[in-house]
C-alpha cells in the first residue's frame, strides 16, 4: 500500500513537471543587452521593445520567473490585491536615471501578472 502511494505521488510530480512552459522565443530581443540597460538610461530598450511587443502573445501564461529570465529584475514592481502584481521596465531615459531612481512618466513596458502568477497583460505607456 505504501509503495502504491509513493508510485502515485511520483507519477503526479512527473506530470506536474512536464506541464511547465518553456522559455518563449522572441526574435529580435537580446536579453543580455536589455538587462545591461537598467531603467532604460542607455536608450537601448526602445528598439528591443518593438520585437518584444510583436511576439507578446507568446508571453501570456508565462511566470514571473520566465519574465525575469528574459528581461531581468523589473525597474519597478507594483503589488495589487490577491497576489496580483505588475512589473515595469523603462524604455527611454528620463528622471528615473537620476541617482535616487524617482518614478517617471516616460514610456515604459508594463507586464501584469494575475492571481496565479502568470502574465495576463503586456502594454506600453505610449505607442512605440
Amino acid at each position: 500500500m505504501l509503495l502504491y502511494r509513493f508510485s502515485l505521488l511520483s507519477v503526479c510530480l512527473l506530470l506536474i513537471a512536464a506541464c511547465g512552459r518553456s522559455r518563449p522565443n522572441l526574435p529580435g530581443l537580446d536579453s543580455a543587452t536589455w538587462r545591461q540597460d537598467p531603467y532604460g538610461c542607455r536608450n537601448v530598450r526602445a528598439s528591443q521593445a518593438k520585437a518584444f511587443l510583436k511576439a507578446k502573445e507568446q508571453l501570456y501564461g508565462s511566470t514571473t520567473a520566465t519574465i525575469e529570465e528574459l528581461l531581468g529584475r523589473p525597474d519597478e514592481e507594483e503589488l495589487a490585491e490577491q497576489t496580483e502584481k505588475t512589473y515595469y521596465y523603462y524604455l527611454v531615459p528620463g528622471p528615473q536615471c537620476s541617482p535616487n531612481h524617482q518614478r517617471s512618466a516616460v514610456n515604459r513596458l508594463s507586464i501584469h501578472f494575475g492571481a496565479i502568477g502568470t502574465v495576463t497583460e503586456v502594454l506600453t505607456t505610449q505607442p512605440l
